[in-house]
């Protein structure tokens, strides 16, 4: 049923129940005044005879009583009876000599008795003598012969103005209901209209056609209720397609972007299945098949892998970190992950960096550095012993001189070789940690003995603010001990002649520092960040002059980055340089590998279940 017609039908069945309602209440209305009315007609009439008797004269002997009822009921239109104070009737209207004879004693009416009580008495009742239902008014007079007059009325003459009541109350409902039924068209014609564009239009938008429609909804006219929601349809439908459109357009670019990025992107939800792929990942792990909506753990296995969803859901920064993949072939990515979370819908966003020909070529160079170095190790160590030879055998002063400055550049290209030997043994990952517990102190005091020639031939001094008990440090003590003495061999080395070289260290639960400081010239800002870098010059005033090879703080960095651990260098106050070493301590973890399995299972129940 259309919508036009059940409100049709609503109005017309609320026109009925309001007619019928009003109708109701107007007749009974009406019926009730127009009874009160002709009771109190009957009343004024029965006053009226009432009191035309009591002006009358006395009847003698009760002769010409009854004639007296029969005029007054022809000029009051109703039975009239006279009766006396013993309830004898001595005149009625509607009796002749011998009906008059017949009649009962009225003194026991009820008017009657009201009458006399009370003047008057007003009484609808059955009547025995005219065997019908009677409207009855009587009324105490004022005469020698007559008590009580009364006047009597049918019922039926007061129904029939009833019943005429009731048929103009019916004609005006029929009326009113006609009237109703055009106006009930009329509204539900009209409304059933606009309701029926509203509907049409909000199809119209369902289907996804968002143009402007030609309604007239916006006229004066119709600035109403059903107006204001056309217009904020329109209003709302606008905004909704403006937004699509940008959602859309933004999608778009989303989708450009990611499928023109040459790294692989992988979104997975909080339920660990794929929300989007783009090309580059799906060619970097071999997918052939849509991975939309798969759990990831049927693309990618790797316990390094779920590890960094896991921490990126715990709200832990990492930065890349390598992962071997099994693919064929075997490739080395550099794997980012990042937590994200847009109203309810969460997850980690993977992207992956494929660095296998960067690893590649890393490699080589690693094996050429090894194997050049190693190469170069056994011809240096016979120059150096020849060199050595030699040096005994020469007597000329000049002579020696040349072969001294043999010897001493050999060794320093053997010192050299030994450095790259060892930076290819840490690029390659052969040097294993052997932790323990070291004492500081010691640690300081060993790096100074061994290097007291060199101290006391640059004429320097290392100066320690190390209490006896100032702690230990969970270390590997022989890489801690080679890095703090590159430190301090480079402050000795380079500071000025006659300065102090400080040394520091301060151990808590979680980390332990390590300083080594100099009154050098110190190092320009741009060159902070570069010191650790292989063979970099910072300039002349900080040359490798005094015989450095410019790899030992390479060195130091790879032993200090061996224990999980950084090195950083930073200006002094006063000038100089400060070299700070930060190890972390056991214990410092505070449990996070649990932690880390606890969020990773909240995540990924899939990979829980299998």
């Amino acid at each position: 049923m259309k919508f036009r017609t059940r409100l049709f039908f609503i109005c017309v069945t609320v026109a009925i129940l309001s007619l019928v309602v009003s109708a109701g209440l107007a007749s009974s209305t009406l019926r009730r005044q127009q009874v009160e009315r002709i009771e109190a007609s009957l009343l004024a009439q029965s006053r009226l005879v009432a009191e035309l008797l009591s002006r009358r004269g006395p009847f003698v002997d009760g002769i010409g009583v009854d004639d007296e009822a029969d005029s007054l009921g022809e000029h009051v239109a109703a039975r009239v009876t006279l009766i006396d104070q013993t309830g004898h009737v001595m005149g009625d209207s509607a009796e002749d000599n011998e009906g008059l004879a017949a009649m009962d004693n009225h003194g026991s009416r009820p008017e009657v008795v009201s009458a006399r009580d009370e003047g008057v008495g007003v009484i609808q009742r059955y009547s025995t003598t005219v065997d019908e239902r009677l409207l009855y008014a009587a009324v105490q007079v004022d005469h020698p012969s007559i008590a009580v007059v009364r006047l009597a009325m049918p019922l039926t003459a007061v129904q029939d103005q009833l019943d005429a009541v009731t048929r103009a109350t019916g004609l005006g409902v029929v009326v009113a209901f006609a009237g109703a039924l055009i106006i009930a068209w009329i509204f539900s014609s009209t409304f059933g209209r606009r309701v029926a564009s509203i509907a049409s239009r909000a199809e119209q938008y369902a289907l996804g056609d968002l143009s402007p429609p030609g309604s007239d909804f916006d006229k004066d006219e119709h600035a109403d209720e059903l107006g204001t929601v056309s217009k904020a349809l329109d209003h709302t439908v606008k905004e909704l397609g403006r937004r699509l459109q940008e959602l859309s357009g933004q999608q778009k670019r989303t989708r450009a972007i990611l499928q023109g990025m040459v790294e692989g992107v992988l979104v997975i939800d909080d339920k660990g299945r794929v929300r989007n792929a783009n090309g580059s990942v799906k060619q970097m792990l071999g997918i052939g098949d849509d991975p939309i909506d798969r759990p990831y753990i049927e693309l990618i296995r790797h316990p390094e892998v779920t590890r960094l969803i896991a921490e990126a859901v715990a709200g832990r920064a990492t930065a890349g970190e390598e992962v071997n993949l099994n693919t064929d072939p075997p490739k080395v990515f550099l794997v980012n992950a990042r937590a994200f979370a847009a109203n309810d819908d969460r997850g980690v966003a993977l992207v992956f960096h494929d660095v296998t020909e960067f690893r590649r070529a890393d490699q080589v160079r690693q094996d050429f550095v090894a194997n050049v170095s190693h190469e170069l190790r056994t011809p240096l160590t016979a120059i150096r012993g020849s060199v050595e030879a030699l040096v005994e055998q020469i007597s000329g002063e000049s002579d020696r001189r040349f072969v001294t400055m043999i010897a001493r550049n050999s060794a320093r290209m053997e010192r050299l070789v030994d450095d790259l030997l060892r930076l290819a043994r840490l690029d390659a990952g052969q040097e294993a940690l052997d932790l323990a517990e070291c004492s500081v102190l010691s640690l300081f005091t060993a790096v100074t003995s061994e290097l007291s020639l060199l101290i006391d031939t640059k004429k320097k001094q290392v100066k320690s603010s190390l209490p006896k008990d100032c702690g230990v440090v969970w270390a590997d003590p022989l890489k801690l001990h080679d890095a703090l003495r590159n430190l301090v061999e480079n402050a000795v080395n380079y500071a000025p002649e006659g300065t102090t070289i400080d040394v520091a260290a301060t151990v808590d639960q979680d980390v332990a520092c390590l300083t080594v400081a100099d009154r050098g010239p110190g190092i320009p800002a741009t060159d902070l960040v570069r010191v650790f870098e292989r063979f970099y010059r910072v300039d002349t005033a900080r040359d490798r002059g005094p015989g450095g090879t410019g790899l030992g703080l390479a060195i130091v960095k790879h032993l200090i980055g061996l224990h999980g651990g950084s090195v950083t260098a930073a200006h002094r106050a006063g000038g100089g340089t400060i070299f700070t070493i930060e190890l972390p301590q056991k214990g410092s973890d505070g449990g996070s590998g649990d932690r880390t399995n606890r969020e990773l299972h909240e995540l990924l129940p899939t990979e829980r279940a299998s």
